[in-house]
């Protein structure tokens, strides 16, 4: 069975090296990130060009995200890098603080005092400490410890319930949203989105970026991460304004709570579903596997969930960049995702119903997927140019590979985090009877079919204009 759900390994020190990246690939990474809160632009480059270079070397066309930043909401340094906070104790959060104590510290935020009043609670150290907000004064915020724990330089802040002002593209953001647009990267993910004017704006440069360096529209990625962003208005409107969310499990949990997330997973998913959106869930996934070489069984459930779910991808984060067993973490992810699908329920008639079309490559996509649920097919082969009529076919639970062949490496890399959707390169831009036979072939060579079987095939006439799929074909393989 083809592995549908798809499988994003962030890059590090772990994995940047040309034998481990490789085999990474070879496991079934099929997109990698470049996280923008660490590293140098040139690091980033680095990166960039050797997952080009193995990928070329693998044979597959692995799609590349820049992860950028967002608002550094952040603790500033300590004169001993590291204090602990006891129950009780008072402690000053102050922006004119350059070095901190065991009685304050400066803030890298310097508008979190207008951001808060008496009463609110802020986390810090990703939740492991909570203050309580007593007093604002000038620049000072005079909090009360509610949970002790050790704090140290440059940790996280949090405000319990969101309402942080802080944009989410900063200079750093939009510089950086201009270099990884140069290097040439597929996907561009957007922290802490407000609501879909953030994400219109994150368009507005990319596009302009895009334009400038003369290369291909990237898809944008919103990290719904902030509690504003999961209100039902909001949301709807990052998701409309957006190419696919992560449900970033990792800030918003410290904002709405742990026990609120997995129900707020389930939405996100399905609404981003319904707005033919792609999803990636993401954090802490296989965390144990950073330091040990099986996951635990709370993992694997966790991660069979978000694929019963209906998620398009699973995200790896310090366990492929900073892990002990990068390789083995893929192996095992993948493994339990081919297992959740086989007791994935497949409700085609029940997607469809009451379902109009206005497009015609639309319905012929939703025309091919309906036939070959009913037809038995062992595949589903599109033509495609740009990628929508996979794309549509996704958006539907089937048992049938989708097999995109196009001849845009673009277009195969922005296929990569499509659920049930395998980006082949295939020059179908010649006569329209070799290239038919070329897909029959293909799909034979891989072991996808075998003679008798039933493949469903959508095609354009003319051949390669991007929009014009017009034609469904069934073939019994010779």
């Amino acid at each position: 069975m083809l592995r549908a759900t798809k499988i994003i390994a962030t890059l590090g020190p772990a994995s940047e090296k040309p034998e481990v990246l490789r085999d990474m690939i070879r496991a079934g990474v099929d997109v990698v990130r470049m996280n923008f809160s660490h590293g140098t632009v040139a690091d980033h480059k680095a990166r960039h060009d050797l997952v080009r270079s193995i990928s070329a070397e693998v044979g597959k066309e692995v799609g590349i995200m820049a992860d950028l930043q967002g608002p550094k909401i952040r603790v500033g340094k300590f004169i001993d890098s590291k204090i602990l906070l006891k129950e009780g104790a008072q402690f000053i959060l102050d922006i004119g603080c350059e070095m901190g104590n065991q009685e304050r510290v400066g803030l890298d935020y310097k508008e979190l005092p207008g951001d808060v009043k008496p009463g609110d609670r802020l986390l810090l150290n990703d939740g492991l400490v909570v203050l309580r907000v007593e007093r604002v004064q000038g620049g000072e915020i005079f909090t009360q410890v509610e949970q002790g724990g050790p704090l140290s330089n440059n940790k996280g802040i949090n405000r319990a319930g969101g309402g942080l002002t802080a944009p989410a593209l900063t200079e750093k953001d939009i510089a950086d949203l201009d270099a990884a647009i140069a290097m040439g990267v597929d996907f561009l993910a957007i922290s802490f989105p407000k609501d879909g004017a953030d994400m219109a704006y994150a368009r507005k440069l990319a596009d302009a970026a895009s334009a400038k360096y003369g290369v291909g529209k990237v898809k944008t990625i919103a990290k719904v991460e902030r509690a504003e962003a999961i209100e039902p208005e909001a949301l709807k409107s990052i998701i409309a304004q957006s190419d696919g969310i992560m449900v970033a499990r990792g800030d918003l949990a410290i904002e709405v709570g742990n026990a609120a997330v997995p129900a707020l997973q389930k939405r996100m998913i399905a609404w981003a579903l319904e707005a033919d959106k792609f999803t990636i869930t993401a954090t802490q996934m296989m965390e144990s596997m950073i330091n040990a070489p099986v996951p635990t069984r709370a993992e694997v459930s966790d991660v069979a969930n978000a694929v019963l779910d209906g998620t398009d991808a699973v995200m790896l984060s310090a366990e492929s960049a900073a892990g002990m067993y990068p390789v083995q973490t893929i192996k095992a992810m993948a493994e339990i995702c081919v297992e959740a699908e086989k007791s994935d329920l497949v409700e085609l008639d029940a997607d469809f119903l009451g379902q109009t079309f206005s497009r015609i490559d639309q319905t012929i996509a939703l025309g091919a997927l309906f036939t070959a649920h009913h037809l038995n097919a062992q595949a589903i082969a599109a033509l495609t140019d740009s990628g929508s009529t996979p794309i549509w076919m996704s958006r539907h639970n089937i048992h049938v590979p989708i097999f995109a062949l196009t001849s845009k490496i673009s277009t195969q890399r922005a296929l990569s985090t499509y659920r049930n959707v395998i980006p082949v390169g295939l020059d179908y831009t010649k006569d329209r009877d070799t290239a038919l036979q070329e897909v029959e072939t293909y799909l034979k060579k891989l072991g996808a079919v075998k003679q008798g079987d039933i493949v469903v095939l959508t095609s354009g006439e003319p051949m390669g204009e991007p929009g014009g799929t017009n034609n469904l074909k069934i073939i019994q393989v010779k």
